[in-house]
């Protein structure tokens, strides 16, 4: 999103978004400077387009709360087909935790596709979906 709170036009004009490797740009700029974890989801329609993007929840250096419940309220409220999941490693270690694979459990349940769960550590970032974690 630019300062206005909008996606940039380029991003907002997307007619789909393919998870791998598509996004690293654009998560890498969003979450790679944080010095705390962030939990953000983008929120697709039924053809992947990009609905929103939202930093649900914020946390402290190695760890966020995420709700699963205010994801499927935020996928409800905005008539989401499809989300992707992604959050920061402050660490700079992109390999998800196994906190990080109960979590992408838990969210896979709601009733809104899971297409992927992307890590951002620095420079890197690592697919849930790449992996074959989803």
């Amino acid at each position: 999103m630019n300062s206005n709170g909008r996606l940039p036009l380029h991003w907002a004009a997307l007619s789909c978004i393919e998870p791998a490797g598509h996004l690293d740009p654009y998560l890498g700029a969003k979450l790679a400077g944080f010095e705390h974890e962030v939990f953000a989801v983008l929120f697709l329609d039924n053809r992947h387009r990009l609905i929103d993007y939202n930093e649900m929840f914020r946390g402290t250096i190695d760890s966020a709360s995420v709700y699963p419940r205010e994801v499927v309220k935020e996928a409800l409220r905005l008539n989401a087909a499809a989300v992707i999941f992604s959050h920061n490693h402050p660490s700079g270690h992109p390999e998800p935790s196994q906190a990080d694979k109960t979590l992408t459990r838990k969210l896979e349940l709601i009733d809104v596709r899971t297409l992927d769960h992307i890590i951002v550590a620095g420079q890197e970032q690592v697919s849930f979906a790449e992996l074959g974690l989803l």
